[in-house]
């Protein structure tokens, strides 16, 4: 039998325990945005959250942009047509791409916490329609 102490102090621990939010983006030939988007193609989330990506049209993938990470996380690259799943590690904005659809601006950024890498990110140089994406992308984040 717990007495009333342990009870509190086990009420103490459980109430300090923060769950991990789950997010869904879809992989989409064609979207609300247009064709070839990530769906929604940006995510505010918090440092141990959940994305789900989800092939739902088969013939996409999502990787990492080089530049357009929070220094120390890795980059990463999921196969072709396969969902993938990524566990936020670090505070700061994640920019992603479809591999085979990136110039044709299959792009999305995640921001947990802080933009703390906001200038970095948004320095780095993209093409076709991944630049005009960016862009919208971006300045919502200012605003």
């Amino acid at each position: 039998m717990l007495t009333k102490p342990y009870i509190f102090l086990c009420c103490m621990f459980i109430g300090n325990v923060t769950l991990a939010e789950n997010f869904e983006v879809k992989m989409l030939n064609r979207g609300l945005s247009g064709s070839m988007v990530f769906e929604p193609n940006f995510l505010k989330v918090n440092v141990g959250d959940i994305i789900y990506f989800k092939s739902t049209d088969k013939g996409h993938n999502v990787e990492s942009i080089k530049g357009m990470l929070p220094i120390g996380v890795q980059k990463f690259k999921s196969k072709i047509s396969d969902d993938f799943v990524f566990t936020v590690p670090k505070e700061g904005l994640y920019g992603i791409k479809c591999t085979p659809h990136y110039m044709m601006g299959m792009v999305g950024l995640i921001q947990a916490g802080s933009a703390s890498n906001f200038e970095d990110s948004a320095r780095v140089k993209h093409r076709g329609k991944a630049k005009k994406r960016f862009k919208k992308i971006f300045n919502q984040i200012s605003q």
